[in-house]
C-alpha cells in the first residue's frame, strides 16, 4: 500500500485555494559574453507575471 503525502496544503483547503493562484514562469535569457541562453525559473502570484516578464534584463 502506497504512502499518502503529507503536506499541509493537502490538510487545509485555505492553503489548497491560495495555492493554487501562484505560477512557474520560465524566463530564457541571453548571455552578452557567449550569446547562449539560459533559463530563469522564478514562482511568483499569477497577478504579478506581466510585470515580471515586461522587465528587461
Amino acid at each position: 500500500m502506497a504512502k499518502q503525502a503529507k503536506t499541509a496544503i493537502k490538510k487545509d483547503p485555505k492553503l489548497a485555494a491560495e495555492a493554487k493562484n501562484y505560477t512557474k514562469v520560465i524566463r530564457a535569457v541571453r548571455s552578452p559574453k557567449t550569446g547562449a541562453y539560459t533559463f530563469k525559473e522564478a514562482m511568483m502570484h499569477k497577478d504579478k507575471v506581466k510585470d515580471y516578464l515586461a522587465q528587461t534584463k
